[in-house]
């Protein structure tokens, strides 16, 4: 009998055998297929009950190459190819190795930090950071080491100090038993001073005596002292001995104690110095003793308009007139041109500097007015002595007389004018200057020292034509 021929009612039966027959072979097929290929299915289903066994399990049964996980830290660190990477992880390439660089991202830090809070550890968000409390205590140590740090290096010092340098009171003990006595300036001076002063001193040891007293009166509080206990009376009455070495060396001193010690200036004037030392300009005396009386004077005068006033009244003009016109002593006239300079200048900038920024004291504004010393130049004849001093061979010497020209060419401007002599000296020297400029000029020297004398000369030629 065909299939085609069989009953509905008789092919179910068959129909449910041969169901059962294919659900069968299924099944077996399933129980040979490999174990591996469904390890996460088992240790899905398991995980439950033995988890640490399980896990332990399953990597030993995993392919290193494709699932070895690279554990991170804060550091970065190399992965090496194959190696996975947890997610979250921070992932850079190193330019300079080609190498990939993991490390865990700053949640990750404060998720452990977190975990070891509910085990009971201290959460520890930044562990860079500290408490207050930490902080104070750490300063307190850090003040109390710096001071003893600090301390020991003072105690160190002093040793150091100790050990090189000794007591003072302990050098003298030792200089008494040697019979050397350690003297301060001031006691110095006054030993000095009663050399000096001494009749029963040679002439030698008052010129040594005063030789040694002018080293220490350049410093201004030593001529102070000097002034306090009575010894710059002393010198000033030096200046009448007759020993023209004495007159010099106390010139000398004073010339010292005055320059720019304005105490000093005022009681050499009460105690009669200016006079004294017009006196020896004025009388015979060698050449020398006339250059450290000229210094001294100098010295009182400049930067003090009263001591000024003083020189004009006592006709100390015509005492400098005969100075100059002396015999052999044009570096006595070079002096005395630079000294009346000064003065003019002087007078002149403290005016200007009063007008501007009345900087310059009342009464030392009214005494430099006072000081009339621009007429009187030329009342006693000085434009014409310093026109002639232009004759004088050295460079130096010519700048300083120009300079005063050059001063004085408002209150003279008529006597330059009419003085022949005067414009014919000054072409003979702009010829003269004019070529040194140009050897200086060739030799590099764009500002050269002839070359701003050469420009002296040319100002005041413009200045009187």
């Amino acid at each position: 009998m065909t299939p085609q021929s069989l009953s509905p009612s008789r092919m179910a039966p068959f129909g449910m055998l041969l169901g059962l027959l294919m659900a069968f072979c299924f099944t077996s097929c399933l129980n040979y297929q490999n174990p591996n290929e469904f390890a996460l299915t088992n240790l899905e289903k398991s995980s439950t009950k033995e988890p640490d066994k399980k896990e332990t399990k399953v990597e030993e049964e995993m392919d290193p190459e494709v699932l070895e996980v690279f554990q991170p830290t804060h550091e970065w660190q190399a992965l090496r190819p194959g190696q996975a990477v947890p997610a979250g992880s921070h992932v850079r390439l190193n330019l300079q190795t080609g190498a990939r660089e993991v490390k865990l991202q700053y949640e990750d830090k404060f998720r452990n930090n977190l975990k070891g809070l509910k085990k009971g550890k201290r959460l520890d968000i930044n562990t860079n950071t500290y408490t207050s409390q930490d902080l104070k205590s750490a300063l307190a140590k850090f003040k109390e080491g710096a001071q003893r740090e600090s301390s020991k290096e003072d105690e160190a010092r002093q040793v150091e100090v100790k050990r090189l340098f000794r007591p003072i009171e302990e050098l003298k003990k030792e200089f008494d038993e040697l019979n050397v006595v350690i003297e301060t300036d001031m006691q110095i001076m006054v030993r000095l001073i009663n050399k000096f002063n001494s009749s029963s001193s040679s002439l030698e040891e008052k010129i040594a005596a005063l030789f040694d007293l002018e080293y220490y009166v350049h410093q201004m509080d030593n001529a102070q002292d000097l002034l306090s206990f009575g010894g710059l009376q002393v010198v000033i009455n030096g200046l009448n001995s007759t020993e023209p070495l004495v007159k010099e060396y106390a010139a000398f001193v004073l010339g010292a104690a005055f320059s720019s010690n304005p105490k000093v200036q005022v009681e050499a004037i009460e105690g009669g110095a200016l006079q004294k030392l017009l006196v020896i300009l004025a009388t015979e005396q060698p050449l020398t003793a006339k250059k450290k009386v000229l210094f001294a004077l100098c010295s009182l005068l400049r930067h003090f308009p009263y001591a000024q006033q003083q020189f004009l009244k006592l006709g100390g003009l015509q005492v400098l007139k005969g100075l100059v016109q002396e015999k052999s002593t044009e570096v006595l006239a070079v002096r005395v041109v630079t000294l009346l300079y000064d003065l003019v200048t002087e007078k002149m900038f403290a005016e200007e500097e009063a007008e501007l920024t009345q900087d310059v004291s009342a009464e030392k504004l009214q005494q430099y007015r006072q000081v009339h010393l621009l007429p009187g130049l030329r009342e006693q004849g000085w434009c014409e002595i310093t026109a002639h001093l232009l004759a004088l061979p050295e460079h130096d010497a010519r700048e300083k007389v120009l300079q005063t020209l050059g001063a004085l060419l408002a209150t003279c401007w008529d006597h330059y004018r009419k003085d022949p002599q005067l414009s014919k000296m000054l072409a003979s020297l702009q010829a003269e200057y004019q070529a040194l400029a140009t050897l200086e000029l060739q030799e590099g020297e764009d500002e050269g020292y002839f070359r701003e004398l050469l420009g002296s000369i040319d100002s005041l030629l413009r200045k009187l034509r």
